[in-house]
């Protein structure tokens, strides 16, 4: 009788779709928390002055939650290890104005993606042998076919 043993993936995601911000808006906050850790981007965010924080906030807790549920993870040990911010679809309405003219209103979305690693459930040690092998593509023979353009196309060798 054999047991196989599942091996747990150290990273658990949070998505949050349609988003009322512009994406440029909310990638500006993104871009501070990407790599930190799960305690210190909950304190960035409470202090951010800007409107994408809460949303942020909540997929960050979402997350965090997620990892609890799913692997039994401790808050300590959880780095952000992917943040994304991509766009979504657009609305678009028309507003009347004078004149009997119309102006187009766009309300733009976006979806966020949070994913949280578990550092004490990651195989840092394993280092890849083919790493430290010497490239293939380098080639010994550094002599190298040069055309000299003042003498209409001579063909000389540079070692």
């Amino acid at each position: 009788m054999y047991q196989v043993l599942k091996k747990k993936k150290p990273e658990v995601y949070a998505l949050g779709q349609h988003i009322s911000m512009s994406a440029d808006k909310a990638r500006r906050v993104i871009d501070q928390i990407r790599g930190r850790s799960y305690e210190e981007t909950l304190m960035i965010l409470e202090l951010m002055p800007y409107r994408a924080g809460y949303p942020i906030f909540k997929l960050v807790y979402s997350a965090a939650a997620n990892a609890s549920y799913t692997m039994a993870s401790n808050e300590a040990n959880l780095v952000i290890s992917k943040a994304e911010v991509n766009e979504g679809t657009t609305v678009k309405k028309f507003k009347p104005r004078a004149r009997g003219r119309s102006y187009p209103i766009k309300r733009t979305t976006c979806h966020i993606t949070i994913v949280l690693k578990d550092i004490s459930l990651d195989d840092s040690e394993s280092i890849e042998l083919n790493l430290l092998k010497k490239p293939r593509w380098k080639k010994n023979s550094t002599a190298m076919a040069y055309y000299d353009l003042h003498n209409r196309g001579g063909l000389w060798d540079k070692k």
